[in-house]
């Protein structure tokens, strides 16, 4: 049993470095040279750099730790060893990056300008401003792959980034609005700081639409591929349906008994959770089984236990 821990702790570790040098790379090689600003304090630590030339990796490490330290003592001790490494690693990665690589695009259309002339964005070489062609939309569809792979892997290792989510939190203890949509808030006003910074709309258009695509493989990274729905079917014929979910689908369910409201009659439900194959099946067969049968079908966004995802282990 300690063995087994032991093993999902080392995981979690090699998980949460993985991530956070893909952070690095995708922030340093993609994000920061197109002066996007996709929320979190390396969003404005692109900003900073791209205005007055500070490390990314400095400016972000100088708001990531006093962040950390206001939101331990207003929050309390919720943010764990974890994060706390995340907040120390992404840094770390991001400074090799800012060494070895620079601030150069690896997606651009063209090659590099020491002037102006006909480019539209420029990036920093050593003291040198060098412009290139950007290509905005594939670059965004890159980074926000690389941004929701490497976040998402952080988040299976039990962590977070840090960041905005402190501010979002501490927002939240004190207006109790929803904390998904702080985030949303707060992300999108650092977004828009591109706009004043630079005086160009599409960047925190782009931004956002990175924030969009980041989040959604993030999803994909943290709950699988895999889709479930959550079926409620009203039957009459709770034995030919129940005899094909436990035969041909193979798998179980629940049976109620539930009193209808404008008859006041005793139905049967039964309530059963569906891989997309599955409900395919049961839709193609349900008409033989009962004509007259009720359907309510929901969207599962993760279902844990037998036959399904693990229960979490306590930390």
């Amino acid at each position: 049993m300690k063995n087994d821990k032991l093993k999902t702790e080392i995981i979690s570790y090699l998980y949460l470095i993985l991530g956070s040098a893909l952070f690095a790379v995708g922030d340093v090689m993609f994000v920061n040279p197109y002066h996007l600003a996709p929320g979190g304090v390396y969003g404005l630590a692109n900003v900073f750099n791209s205005l007055w030339g500070w490390k990314i990796s400095l400016a972000g490490v100088c708001m990531d730790i006093p962040l950390l330290i206001i939101g331990t003592i207003i929050l309390g001790p919720k943010f764990g060893v974890k994060t706390v490494v995340s907040v120390v690693l992404i840094p770390v990665f991001t400074f090799v990056m800012e060494t070895f690589w620079g601030y150069a695009p690896l997606i651009h259309d063209g090659d590099f300008f020491d002037v102006q002339a006909h480019a539209s964005l420029f990036f920093m070489d050593g003291e040198v401003q060098r412009f290139f062609m950007p290509d905005f939309f594939l670059n965004t569809v890159v980074s926000g792959l690389i941004y929701g792979v490497a976040i998402g892997v952080i988040f299976r290792a039990g962590a977070t980034s840090g960041g905005s989510d402190i501010i979002s939190m501490i927002l939240h203890k004190y207006t109790h609005i929803s904390l998904g949509t702080l985030v949303l808030i707060v992300d999108s006003l650092i977004s828009l700081t591109t706009l004043i910074a630079f005086d160009d709309i599409r960047l925190p258009i782009y931004s956002i639409i990175l924030i969009y695509i980041e989040s959604k493989v993030i999803d994909l990274v943290v709950d699988g591929i895999k889709t479930y729905k959550t079926v409620f079917i009203i039957t009459d014929r709770t034995e030919a349906i129940r005899d094909f979910i436990i035969n041909d689908l193979e798998r179980g369910g629940t049976c109620f008994a539930g009193t209808g409201l404008y008859k006041g009659v005793e139905r049967k439900m039964i309530y059963v959770t569906l891989e997309r194959s599955d409900l395919v099946k049961l839709k193609s067969n349900i008409r033989r089984l009962d004509p007259d049968a009720f359907i309510n079908i929901i969207e599962s966004s993760e279902i844990m236990g037998f036959g399904f995802k693990s229960l979490p282990e306590s930390n």
